[in-house]
């Protein structure tokens, strides 16, 4: 299913609850990420108080949905030492939680033991999931979404089980 940013943002509009998001790649070439990737190899750091310069309109979809009482979470599942798209990512992620979504990290070595569907993905309400399919060099290629209840509770107790061992942002360094 081809996906545009504000059939996305609809959705997750939707959500009454909860949205959660698992990360599980080293690394993403989308394009909406391409010049502020090229730019932070050029030394360029967003500034905390310059919140007009950060990431929109995700950040403004994000502060909208959290603000009506919806909890965001996000869990990045990553390998060590850090790849440098995570670096970039991790050095941004300051916004997301300015924005109200709660991220944490865990090292790929502590997930060994869990049971993780084969794609990244959101799950809202704990009952519709939108798997977020990507080639291996990183390029989105579609996303499917699924309202199937068993796929649901995989997904639930997965994201589970990574965000109780997950790193706080705050705590984890790359």
């Amino acid at each position: 299913m081809q996906q545009s940013l504000n059939s996305f943002a609809d959705l997750l509009r939707s959500a009454e609850r909860s949205a959660v998001h698992l990360e599980m790649r080293d690394a993403y070439a989308v394009d909406n990420e391409t010049s502020g990737l090229t730019a932070w190899r050029a030394g360029r750091r967003l500034d905390p108080a310059d919140r007009r310069s950060w990431w929109r309109p995700w950040l403004d979809l994000v502060q909208e949905v959290t603000g009506k009482g919806v909890v965001m979470r996000r869990a990045r599942i990553v390998s060590e030492p850090a790849s440098e798209y995570i670096r970039f990512e991790h050095s941004g992620t300051f916004t997301n939680i300015a924005a109200g979504e709660e991220v944490r990290w865990l090292p790929r070595r502590r997930a060994s033991d869990i049971a993780l569907p084969g794609n990244d993905f959101w799950l809202f309400d704990d009952r519709v999931v939108q798997f977020n399919v990507f080639d291996g060099d990183g390029r989105w290629v579609h996303t499917d979404q699924v309202e199937d209840a068993a796929v649901a509770k995989l997904c639930s107790a997965a994201f589970a089980a990574v965000w109780e061992r997950a790193v706080a942002h705050d705590e984890y360094t790359v």
